[in-house]
């Protein structure tokens, strides 16, 4: 990892530029844009930063428990601060992932324009209303800009009943994530751990509902 960026294989690299050259000829799934958030700054201070790099051989652990429909997660190499990532909570309130630490969150950035991040809501859905609880949290984060009507008519189309409606229309999640090496486009999820530290990320759609994405969750709460 090289300027806290997450290091992917080259094989993986190669894979990832593959299909941004298939999607640019269909849907627009890549996002630009400047910086700007509802908390703007770095999303990993010096703060909790060492905290984090201990978490490198749980994060290896957990990654190991990624297969089939979930394998393209990627272990953080090391596991970096998630804590300041800003974005809104149902209320319309600033908050970031700080005021959900001691949680494991499956963290999940999508738009309404975004046509994989359709195929896989209600896949988020199911596993929030199956897994869902004190202990971990699915955490979808809509990234549209403008008002909330596009969002909410998305939700209520895809049959979303149990994910809470978390927003940023600034698009300042997505952009501090892309600036660290995080972020290739939409949809983009994030494991994070109780502490707050990333501990896998995957680029790209998956089947949330399935076995492998449950035993990946259960391998993230048997590590907390």
């Amino acid at each position: 990892m090289a300027n806290g960026k997450l290091k992917l294989p080259a094989n993986r690299l190669i894979a990832l530029a593959a299909v941004a050259g298939v999607v640019a000829g269909g849907v627009a799934v890549y996002v630009t844009g400047g910086h700007s958030g509802n908390n703007p700054g770095a999303i990993d201070g010096e703060a909790g930063a060492d905290a984090c790099a201990a978490r490198a051989e749980a994060a290896k652990l957990i990654a190991a428990n990624a297969t089939g429909d979930v394998a393209a997660m990627l272990a953080a190499d090391p596991p970096q601060s998630m804590q300041s990532l800003p974005f809104n909570d149902p209320e319309g309130k600033a908050i970031t992932l700080a005021d959900r630490k001691g949680k494991t969150l499956l963290v999940n950035l999508w738009a309404t324009w975004c046509a994989p991040c359709r195929a896989e809501m209600p896949a988020l859905d199911a596993l929030q209303q199956g897994k869902g609880g004190a202990n971990f949290e699915v955490v979808a984060i809509n990234v549209d800009v403008g008002d909330d009507t596009k969002p909410k008519k998305f939700l209520a189309e895809t049959g979303v009943k149990s994910l809470a409606y978390y927003r940023d229309n600034t698009m300042g999640a997505f952009n501090l994530l892309k600036e660290r090496g995080l972020a290739l486009g939409l949809p983009l999820t994030l494991l994070v751990d109780p502490q707050g530290c990333l501990v896998a990320a995957m680029n790209g759609p998956a089947n949330w509902s399935g076995a492998d994405a449950a035993k990946l969750v259960d391998a993230a709460l048997d590590q907390k």
